[in-house]
């Protein structure tokens, strides 16, 4: 039988994961660096969920009960991650005669395969661009983050980061350097296309900030001009031309062009590997979802039926 008690004696210390079982288990794990974090997270809670419940030889329902406290603070993602390490942890100390596997068939969280966010059409991107002035050096900056956005796939936070040392050359192709997601570092980049590369350089003609460090965007308001914008601010550029446009909804938000960026790719033929490289995906799964979303509307059936009883 597991003991847990030596485990929650070692797991009082901060530094957590020192027992025989748990060394063990991650050893035995074949897989990247970021699923041994994951799975190191999701086994500390477990064991600090044992021990505030005072749980010295768990249960199937002590594995259950563990997962309904995930769901009311964790996103079900998460709670997939979790519970899916806590399976693993028991199927191998099953395998390895230390404890009965009591977390078999428990199931995680159900997750939806569908963006909390939508995206624009093709025709909806075409009416904002062509509604923006570009008479203000404010106008002139905030066209070229829209156009740079929608075509490249960017976050907020990656425009926020960008500096004008980061608008290189490469090849033939402007490009601009990011720092993504989770990164350290700006090791990737986003190919920036004539016309956008042509909005900002509108844009920088008439802007104060020179300095090869200084942001690419930055604030023209009287408090915090030649700032560089924030993350905040960005949202707000991007969510104003949305209302502007008549495009009022909550599902539309910033995060809404990289969708749109996805979804005119894919319709107009690129490819699920072209797209994850573009939105800088490390798995093609998260591309994939787009694919999963474009199955029903490229079902045509609506459209049929209309020719057939209206045209």
């Amino acid at each position: 039988m597991l003991n847990v008690a030596p485990i929650q004696t070692t797991y009082q210390v901060q530094t957590s994961f020192n027992t025989n079982w748990l060394d063990d288990f991650i050893n035995y794990v074949d897989a990247t660096p970021a699923t041994i974090t994951t799975y190191k997270r999701a086994l500390k809670q477990f064991v600090l969920f044992l021990q505030e419940n005072g749980i010295t030889a768990p249960t199937r329902e002590d594995v259950l009960n563990f997962r309904d406290q995930l769901k009311q603070t964790r996103q079900p993602a998460t709670v997939q991650l979790y519970i899916v390490a806590v399976k693993q942890f028991f199927k191998w100390a099953d395998f390895k005669g230390l404890y009965k596997n009591v977390a078999d068939h428990v199931k995680g969280a159900k997750i939806t395969r569908l963006h909390k966010r939508d995206s624009l059409t093709t025709a909806q991107v075409k009416h904002i661009i062509g509604n923006m002035d570009t008479a203000t050096e404010e106008q002139k900056r905030d066209y070229a983050i829209f156009s740079l956005m929608v075509t490249a796939g960017l976050r907020t936070v990656e425009v926020s980061r960008a500096n004008l040392e980061d608008l290189r050359t490469l090849g033939d192709y402007t490009v601009l350097y990011v720092q993504g997601k989770g990164r350290d570092d700006k090791s990737e980049y986003v190919k920036v296309t004539a016309e956008v590369e042509h909005a900002i350089r509108e844009y920088l003609a008439i802007a104060d900030h020179k300095e090869p460090t200084d942001a690419l965007f930055t604030s023209t308001s009287n408090n915090s001009k030649g700032k560089r914008l924030s993350t905040r601010t960005l949202r707000a550029i991007i969510k104003n031309q949305f209302i502007k446009n008549g495009y009022n909804s909550n599902r539309l938000t910033a995060h809404s062009l990289r969708h749109t960026t996805a979804t005119v790719n894919i319709l107009n033929g690129g490819t699920l590997e072209e797209t994850q490289q573009l939105l800088r995906h490390q798995n093609i799964t998260t591309t994939m979802i787009y694919n999963h979303s474009l199955k029903r509307i490229n079902n045509n059936s609506e459209d049929r039926i209309t020719e057939a009883l209206f045209r």
